[in-house]
């Protein structure tokens, strides 16, 4: 199987028609394999339009939905990046390639590992996994000029905010209604967060975010 054609051809097909042309974002897409982060029997399948479950609760973006993220979140070569509920590592891998450092933050210790072996394998040296409450993020490794959230976010914790940079974007995908969902950024400016939502996407729900339902007689 002709991974790097198949790349080439996702890259073609999926990323640039999306208006995704950005040099590096297009340059991590094609150096980065996408199937070395799915399961064996999904390879075949690593460069299509799909979602492809990487373990449970974690889910990879269809192409085209993850490469307009990277765009509106607008990584920069001198960045620290975290990625939070990396999953198997690929959009941390793809960080990796544009920004200074790319750190993924997952909860269970054996995705952790398995991230950081895989991460070694393919020679990424920018990149680092490291165990930690989602919720929490990972004040003590901050701020960060970028934060991405691989899932749908009903509620989004303020201490993802808080984590900020000046100037920090923070990029997920919200809920707006049934089976709809939007990419949103937002951004840090003094002590205040705003937010634009940038295009349609409505990727898995990522677990333990929903907000609560308030009791009202």
């Amino acid at each position: 199987m002709d991974f790097a054609k198949m790349r080439r051809i996702m890259v073609d097909s999926q990323i640039r028609p999306n208006d995704v042309t950005d040099a590096e974002i297009v340059s991590a897409f094609l150096h980065t394999p996408r199937e070395a982060f799915v399961s064996k029997a999904d390879q075949p399948i690593a460069y299509a339009e799909y979602e492809i479950e990487t373990s449970d609760g974690r889910a990879l973006w269809t192409p085209r939905d993850l490469g307009k993220m990277l765009k509106a979140l607008d990584p920069q070569p001198n960045d620290i990046a975290l990625v939070i509920a990396a999953g198997a590592g690929y959009e941390t891998a793809l960080l990796a390639k544009i920004v200074e450092t790319a750190i993924a933050l997952e909860e269970d210790e054996q995705l952790v590992d398995e991230m950081s072996d895989r991460f070694a394998r393919l020679g990424i040296d920018r990149a680092v996994a490291v165990q930690g409450n989602l919720h929490d993020g990972l004040a003590d490794q901050g701020p960060f000029d970028a934060i991405l959230v691989t899932g749908m976010v009903e509620q989004v914790p303020e201490t993802w905010f808080s984590q900020l940079s000046e100037g920090g974007r923070l990029g997920l995908a919200v809920p707006v209604g049934r089976d709809l969902g939007r990419g949103r950024i937002y951004t840090r400016a003094g002590d205040t967060t705003s937010y634009r939502d940038v295009f349609d996407a409505c990727p898995p729900e990522l677990p333990g975010f929903r907000q609560k339902k308030s009791f009202a007689f």
